[in-house]
């Protein structure tokens, strides 16, 4: 589904996709109210939803649809690159936020790679998201409430920033078979499905930004 106000810019993304044998467009939206309408009346795997559609906003339909229906993902396309926007996106259920300057191939990457359940981030997204999970936060729970060893930790650090599994063994000098049973731990302890999961669940928790804590 494509969900965004702007008939033009809903027309040029179809236009973009119909070109991909593996990407089909079943529904648009202009409104949140006609997103959370039409979202159980057809077979979607990934809405791409703009945030500013009026009321609902494409912020409060992500919490609505990631609640209700969990397995559709939301890929956020927006103008709106503010960090409060971008945060309040992904806490809200969407696991891939992209800028509406991005290019084609961009974007037909960050879809493909959302329908999978990876997250995906521009550029731009991504250091925002970095700085947020780098920033001390007090309120936030403490990691000695949270089930985790130190080295889960840094797994999952690495995880949020985008690291390869061998990006990551090659990073804390262990074997690519050790970052991988790390990865399983870390999705069974935390109850999660995929890494855009474990992302998720790092932005909720604040469980990056204390490290000796």
């Amino acid at each position: 589904m494509i969900a965004d106000d702007h008939k033009i810019f809903r027309d040029g993304i179809k236009s973009i996709l119909a070109k991909e044998k593996d990407i089909e467009v079943v529904e648009e939206a202009a409104r949140g109210s006609e997103v959370i309408e039409k979202v159980g009346k057809s077979a979607i795997d990934v809405i791409v939803l703009d945030i500013d559609m009026g009321e609902p906003n494409g912020i409060e339909v992500a919490e609505i649809i990631s609640r209700e229906y969990p397995d559709v993902k939301i890929l956020i396309l927006s103008m709106m690159g503010l960090h409060d926007f971008i945060i309040q996106a992904l806490e809200k259920g969407a696991i891939g936020f992209i800028l509406k300057n991005a290019g084609k191939d961009e974007l037909l990457t960050a879809i493909r790679s959302v329908a999978k359940g990876d997250s995906y981030f521009s550029k731009e997204v991504s250091v925002i998201l970095i700085e947020h999970l780098n920033k001390p936060r007090t309120t936030r729970k403490r990691i000695a409430d949270i089930p985790l060893s130190a080295r889960e930790l840094e797994v999952l650090k690495l995880i949020t920033q985008e690291n390869s599994n061998p990006e990551i063994a090659e990073k804390l000098f262990i074997s690519i078979r050790t970052v991988d049973t790390h990865r399983r731990n870390l999705l069974e302890k935390l109850g999660v499905k995929n890494t855009a999961g474990l992302v998720k669940y790092a932005i909720q928790k604040g469980l990056i930004d204390q490290e000796d804590t």
